[in-house]
């Protein structure tokens, strides 16, 4: 039985939230990424809050059967990526968020893509 990756999605989502992540937002990248299907991007209060956050989803993961790939980001706390092949999950401290500001970098691949698939529609620009 395959496990489809929104189940996956939703678990890493609840995982997050029993360390009370905050402001979590899910990207579908599957058709505009090549080396993922989905990315999951959080924030925490702190670097301790970071990795508390962080480890969770490494050991809830593990208890899954869920493949981590890697991780890195554990010593200093500020951004932790842990890399689970088809996703591809961002742990923040609000000012490396708001610094790196990954969210408006998928959200303007979003608007493009939706302007792009109007105008192939259209045969114009609107």
């Amino acid at each position: 039985m395959e496990i489809k990756i929104e189940d996956t999605v939703k678990k890493i989502t609840e995982w997050m939230e029993e360390k009370k992540a905050e402001k979590i937002k899910v990207y579908d990248v599957r058709s505009r990424s090549d080396y993922t299907d989905m990315i999951m991007v959080c924030e925490g209060s702190g670097e301790l809050h970071n990795r508390a956050i962080a480890q969770n989803v490494i050991d809830r993961a593990k208890e899954e059967s869920i493949y981590v790939l890697g991780k890195e980001g554990m010593d200093n706390g500020t951004w932790i990526l842990i890399d689970m092949i088809t996703i591809v999950v961002h742990v923040f401290d609000n000012e490396t968020r708001k610094y790196y500001d990954l969210e408006e970098l998928w959200e303007v691949s979003d608007r493009v893509r939706k302007q792009k698939a109007v105008e192939d529609q259209t045969g114009k620009e609107n």
